[in-house]
């Protein structure tokens, strides 16, 4: 994904894994399993209205696209611009947000059909947003997160994540969940559990099973892609061209 030594990133984000010990770490628990599309470099997952919607990167693979759950199949799609490396979406009532990884434009889509309506401006890379309702949250690869407004698109908040007081690099694809934010550790098979108030990890969710459970041999297939169905409770998980997309469930939620 981004050009720098698979060395350097793991000595940047697994270090601060060293405060785990003090955090509860619960391993994903497989409910169900899907069909998803392996060359889908996937980006941004979003579930609604019994629908998964997704982003994918990579420069001439980049995409937008509606996909039928049980089967996988596309509904709807848009390709980006060959030059462009898609990054995460975020839906707002009836349309949707999506940034890319350089040169800082979003682009505004309405849901039904992907019809582009507009762009706006960030600073930075934009790698990831999500949503609590009231707020568009954005990762850029940093241990800073951008709440933004979600009519005008500007910053109104930050919130640094750490982990018993270390930041934590690389937060990537997010989700909003009962409460917490949900974050893929570019890198490593962790979710990350972060209270939005606090920016504090609260716990850790281990998908290192579903990583095995695939087989991918390409370094870059690495767990990222978050989507949770609020109507029906449950939490989708997926990776990087991977051949499935996991419903899983927390021990705690049982």
């Amino acid at each position: 994904m981004r050009r720098i030594g698979r060395l350097a990133v793991l000595l940047l984000t697994l270090a601060p894994f060293a405060a785990r010990a003090a955090l509860p770490v619960e391993q994903a628990e497989v409910v169900r399993t899907y069909p998803h599309d392996t060359g889908a470099f996937t980006e941004g997952l979003l579930f609604r209205d019994g629908f998964l919607y997704e982003s994918t990167g990579r420069e001439g693979q980049s995409f937008i696209r509606k996909v039928d759950l049980a089967t996988g199949r596309t509904v709807e799609s848009v390709a980006l611009a060959p030059g462009i490396f898609g990054e995460g979406i975020v839906d707002w009532k009836d349309q949707l947000y999506s940034v890319i990884w350089h040169g800082g434009v979003g682009s505004r889509w309405t849901l039904r059909g992907f019809r582009h309506l507009g762009t706006f401006r960030y600073s930075g890379e934009g790698w990831a947003m999500t949503q609590d309702g009231k707020a568009v949250i954005l990762s850029d690869g940093t241990p800073v997160l951008r709440f933004l407004d979600p009519k005008s698109l500007k910053v109104v908040r930050t919130l640094t994540v750490t982990a018993d007081g270390v930041p934590i690099r690389q937060v990537n694809e997010l989700e909003y969940v009962h409460g917490e934010i949900l974050a893929n550790i570019w890198m490593t098979n962790a979710i990350a559990r972060i209270d939005p108030a606090s920016g504090h990890v609260k716990g850790w969710i281990d998908i290192s099973a579903l990583a095995a459970r695939v087989g991918a041999t390409d370094r870059d297939a690495v767990p990222n892609g978050i989507a949770y169905d609020k109507a029906g409770n449950r939490l989708f998980v997926t990776g990087k061209n991977w051949p499935l997309l996991f419903q899983i469930r927390l021990p705690s939620a049982r």
